[in-house]
């Protein structure tokens, strides 16, 4: 009685563990950065490990967004794009991120009626996971 008691406690554990790592299983982030001055961009990154791909969801979704549309004076520096689950739907989040001209902030635009800011520290963070560079120049 005792095993197969033990039996089932296990399986239990094994269904939940295996039911949370599906939910990462596919995550990544995918980056693409402008060549030249025109509105042109090319694959330049691609971050599948897990911890960095949570660490930049979280960045991003507690980030103090705005409701406004914005238009920006140049093309953005970057693009970069993460699968989310909303309900039992699965969505791309595409994001635009413009480097400050100070070099210590970015500024990311998502579906041109969303800005923020980001705080120095969360910018260094989000910009390392993305490029795997430091921020400041």
């Amino acid at each position: 009685m005792k095993k197969i008691l033990l039996f089932f406690s296990l399986l239990g554990v094994l269904l939940v563990t295996s039911s949370c790592l599906n939910e990462m299983v596919g995550q990544k982030i995918t980056v693409q950065k402008r060549n030249g001055e025109e509105n042109i961009f090319e694959d330049f990154n691609e971050v599948n490990q897990k911890k960095q791909v949570k660490k930049a969801i979280d960045i991003v979704k507690n980030a103090n967004w705005e409701n406004e549309k914005v238009e920006m004076a140049r093309y953005a520096d970057y693009q970069f794009q993460f699968p989310f689950k909303n309900s039992s739907e699965n969505k791309i989040a595409s994001y635009s991120l413009w480097v400050s001209p100070n070099g210590k902030n970015l500024e990311i635009v998502m579906d041109s009626h969303k800005y923020v800011k980001l705080t120095k520290q969360d910018s260094a963070n989000l910009y390392e996971i993305l490029t795997g560079e430091e921020l400041i120049k």
